[in-house]
């Protein structure tokens, strides 16, 4: 490093310990509550004035003429004219008391402790600004004049008398002067503006004594201070170019001091923006928390309609319309939901399928044709809730819009707009974990009505109108355990086959080799027996590719029905159906060791997490079900002379379930995968087979098959 001059180490250094400095600065400020200022609108001019001098030097230098038209049009006169009429004085003070002491040579700290004496009253941002305004006064002079004393006689008489002629005749030289001025120039600019976006930071969320807000008071006094060293700096060096200035230094000495007080600010700058971060993040947490709090309370009071909680929920500000209409492909304003029932889709991008928005395209359009009474009080909104903490990138921008291509309902126009304080809401209060999609109801008065309304969805469709909780216990009440509501209408025959009384197999699994000794051996059984048998294959849950090559086999082999469905919606919606009966009787507060209907559902679920196949079979509207795993329920049609007679006197169901149970063997294993419990995992789940606890494990699967 090289040797600093002695001169300018006792010139530049003489307020060295820097705590002793800032207890001085300190001591200087004295703040008047009726001189608090908006000091913004002066700041934007004396920008435009630096930044017009930063356009004018090269083309000096150059000697070519600068065009500045329209850099004054981004600053607003008006906003002005009030703080002017109150530092206008002042500024003019300041600037006369700069150039004096510059003038008589005096020292620099001792200049800029009287300048902050002057300047006690104001606000800490206030004081940086005005003496900028009072430096930016002259700094402007001086460049109109070198900019228009060519063409314009009057500047050139004035020129010639600030001695601003002889300096331009230089001006080649002493490029690297006003380079080294300009880098000082934009630090000062850099810190000023940084200790403004300090003040303007909302007061109402900040803590004075949060320690984020108290190392940024501590690093302001001192910021100030050197920001106005920088300025005492450049007038100076200025003064000595035009030869005005008194004991002026040589011009490695004058050069390396700009270029030490720009490397000084900049550092100061750096940690004011760090402590800036941790304020605006302080701030974020303490508005986020504020929101959050407003969400509770306005979920637990009464209103008259649900326009407070909608746009407390999706988005406050009137700026921009915040839905999209799926059918018109327009933008919305909440306004669109008033007094209606709303039902919100919340999702993530990742857990929401084609076929799942295919279901509901099917719905909705339904619950649109039944009756107007729909239409005017029922409306689905799609709440997709994103990472904000990862970049929104161009895959998931063009995920978002397929998705939201394929919906005729509302849905957010864009995901960002979506406050933290809701997210954490949806999560918290909602228990959405991202993996589940749920479906949130609001009454027309903006209260909840039903936190997940998504399995009455899926087991009643329109038939869930109004999708309360109230509704949902309503409906579970007349339902009884049959294939009426483990299949519904999954296969256009069914009902007439129900109507007909035919004996009606529902079976799935993955194994192609026993599905074709199974299905052989009961079609050859029934054709023995006489018996009218449809068999219907629902695959297993999570189809894949897999499945699609069996449903084709199937077909090609004429081994039984399948689901008319190429891409799988209809296997697809069986279990998703299924599993939503699952989540619905545990939301409701049901148990397996009381309720058949749940004990039913999880006996299937137990087959589909298998290896194995699995049947089961009903007839016409009898209750009656035999079921059982693959192997077992196969052994069971090769054994019929076993148990015919008891066929004969029980009936053909109930002879048969008798002898699978008899089948089983007193050691098994049962393997239970329950479906995503948006938090809701239950403490006890019993085995179908024997009652006893199941043991509990976690897993983790990806089924891409």
């Amino acid at each position: 490093m090289a040797m600093v001059p002695r001169k300018l180490r006792s010139h530049f250094f003489s307020a060295s310990d820097e705590s002793t400095m800032t207890k001085q600065i300190r001591a200087t400020h004295a703040p008047v509550d009726d001189e608090r200022i908006d000091a913004r609108p002066l700041l934007n001019v004396v920008e435009h004035i630096f930044n017009s001098a930063a356009s004018i030097i090269p083309g000096i230098v150059k000697g070519k003429p600068v065009q500045l038209d329209g850099l004054m049009d981004s600053v607003p006169q008006s906003e002005l004219t009030d703080m002017l009429e109150i530092t206008s004085h002042t500024i003019n003070r300041v600037s006369c008391e700069i150039s004096c002491k510059c003038l008589s040579g005096g020292d620099a700290h001792t200049t800029t402790m009287g300048i902050l004496g002057m300047l006690s009253r104001y606000s800490w941002e206030a004081k940086v600004v005005i003496a900028l305004a009072a430096f930016a006064t002259n700094f402007g002079k001086f460049w109109l004049l070198a900019q228009v004393h060519a063409s314009n006689p009057l500047a050139r008489s004035v020129a010639m008398l600030k001695h601003i002629h002889e300096t331009l005749e230089q001006v080649n030289e002493l490029a690297a002067k006003f380079d080294a001025i300009s880098h000082l120039l934009k630090a000062m600019l850099d810190v000023t503006n940084c200790i403004m976006q300090f003040h303007e930071l909302p007061s109402q969320y900040i803590d004075p004594e949060a320690p984020e807000t108290l190392a940024a008071s501590n690093l302001i006094p001192s910021a100030v201070y050197w920001t106005i060293r920088g300025i005492i700096a450049c007038v100076t060096q200025i003064l000595g170019i035009i030869g005005l200035c008194q004991g002026f230094m040589s011009s490695t000495i004058e050069t390396w001091e700009l270029t030490s007080l720009a490397h000084k600010l900049s550092n100061i700058n750096s940690h004011l923006l760090k402590q800036l971060d941790l304020c605006r993040q302080h701030l974020d947490d303490n508005k986020q928390r504020e929101a959050f709090e407003t969400l509770q309370f306005l979920f637990q009071t009464s209103h008259l309609d649900n326009m407070k909680i909608l746009k407390a929920l999706i988005y406050s500000k009137d700026d921009i319309l915040p839905l999209f209409d799926g059918s018109t492909k327009q933008r919305v304003s909440i306004e669109v939901l008033r007094k209606k029932i709303v039902l919100l889709y919340i999702t993530d991008l990742h857990h929401v399928s084609d076929q799942e928005i295919m279901i509901f395209e099917q719905m909705y359009q339904e619950s649109r044709q039944e009756s107007s009474r729909f239409e005017s009080q029922y409306e689905l909104v799609w709440i997709p809730v994103v990472d904000k903490g990862t970049p929104w990138t161009e895959g998931k921008q063009n995920k978002f819009m397929k998705l939201q291509s394929m919906m005729t309902w509302y849905s957010l126009y864009d995901p960002s707009i979506l406050e933290p304080a809701t997210i954490r809401y949806i999560k918290e209060v909602w228990f959405f974990n991202n993996a589940k999609p749920i479906i949130v109801v609001l009454d027309p008065q903006g209260k909840v009505v039903n936190v997940n309304a998504i399995h009455m969805m899926w087991i009643w469709g329109s038939l869930a109108y109004p999708f309360s909780s109230s509704r949902e216990e309503a409906l579970w009440k007349q339902e009884s355990w049959g294939l009426e509501l483990l299949a519904d209408t999954i296969h256009p025959s069914l009902y007439d086959w129900i109507a007909e009384g035919k004996y009606i197999c529902l079976y799935g699994g993955d194994n192609m080799e026993w599905i074709r000794k199974f299905t052989r051996t009961a079609r050859s059984l029934a054709e023995t027996l006489k018996l009218p048998l449809e068999m219907i294959y629902v695959g297993r849950s999570n189809p894949g590719e897999k499945i699609r090559k069996i449903n084709t086999a199937i077909e090609e082999e004429k081994l039984s029905n399948t689901l008319p469905d190429p891409g799988l919606t209809l296997i697809w919606f069986f279990w998703v159906r299924l599993e939503s009966m699952w989540h619905s009787k545990l939301q409701q507060g049901n148990k397996v060791e009381n309720d058949e209907i749940m004990l039913e559902i999880m006996r299937i679920l137990s087959f589909d997490s298998s290896e194995q196949g699995w049947v089961v079979m009903s007839r016409g509207t009898e209750s009656m079900m035999a079921k059982g795993k693959g192997d077992t329920f196969l052994n069971c049609l090769n054994d019929y002379d076993q148990w015919k007679d008891k066929a004969e006197d029980k009936g053909l169901l109930p002879a048969m379930d008798d002898y699978i149970q008899g089948l089983q063997t007193p050691h098994h294993c049962n393997r239970l995968i329950l479906p995503g419990t948006n938090g809701r995992i239950p403490d006890k789940v019993v085995c179908v087979e024997c009652g006893r606890p199941m043991e509990k494990f976690f897993m983790y699967r990806c089924c891409t098959d």
